[in-house]
């Protein structure tokens, strides 16, 4: 995969982050918003997936908009992904938008290597995932997750189930005594992305402060 990279190499704090080539004409002033919120130094690594339904879905799924089903892409995106997070004297957190937010929340019940997830309007909707969530426990101990206050008012009956998904989300992490938060934002699901997630992220480093 190709990786975009901003920030301080030095830094301890590695921001870990899914993006399509939409998303990457956004990074640079996503990196600029995360320093500017947090106060932190931080080395975000940014890898570009080449298929965003297949590389980023747990297991495979039917399409919910356009014709293109859902892989079982995202152990193999994983793994390439941990071969990056090697080095002990560094904190890693994990994090995207959307299906890429989906992703993260995943990855964080596979592996203790993410200190905390940053889901930033992650699409929970996805089939089976409210439930995965309940019945498996998470490895990370922050979460940060947030959803558009419009985002559910779609006419497309799944993707229109996110806003109680969410909160069944949130409310099974906390009954498990995670350390999150959840926060709305203005808008449908297609506003600020990039400001969504510089959020999630600067959540989490001043968690660690």
């Amino acid at each position: 995969m190709e990786i975009f990279e901003y920030g301080s190499k030095a830094s301890k704090n590695v921001l870990i982050q899914m993006v399509d080539d939409h998303d990457t004409k956004m990074l640079e002033r996503e990196a600029r918003l995360i320093s500017e919120m947090s106060g932190r130094d931080f080395y975000l690594k940014a890898f570009k997936v080449k298929s965003w339904n297949k590389d980023l879905s747990p297991w495979k799924a039917p399409a919910v908009f356009g014709n293109e089903d859902f892989g079982e892409g995202a152990k193999d995106t994983l793994t390439e992904i941990l071969s990056t997070c090697i080095d002990d004297s560094k904190t890693y957190y994990i994090g995207g938008y959307s299906l890429a937010g989906l992703f993260a929340l995943w990855s964080s019940y596979q592996t203790d290597v993410f200190k905390g997830v940053a889901a930033a309007s992650p699409s929970v909707w996805f089939r089976g995932f409210a439930d995965y969530i309940k019945e498996n426990d998470i490895k990370s101990s922050y979460v940060y997750l947030s959803l558009g206050d419009k985002e559910a008012k779609t006419r497309n009956a799944i993707m229109s189930t996110v806003d109680k998904r969410i909160q069944e989300v949130y409310e099974c992490l906390k009954e498990k005594g995670v350390n999150c938060i959840f926060e709305w934002n203005k808008g449908n699901h297609f506003m600020d992305a990039e400001i969504r997630t510089a959020k999630a992220f600067s959540w989490l480093l001043k968690k660690e402060s």
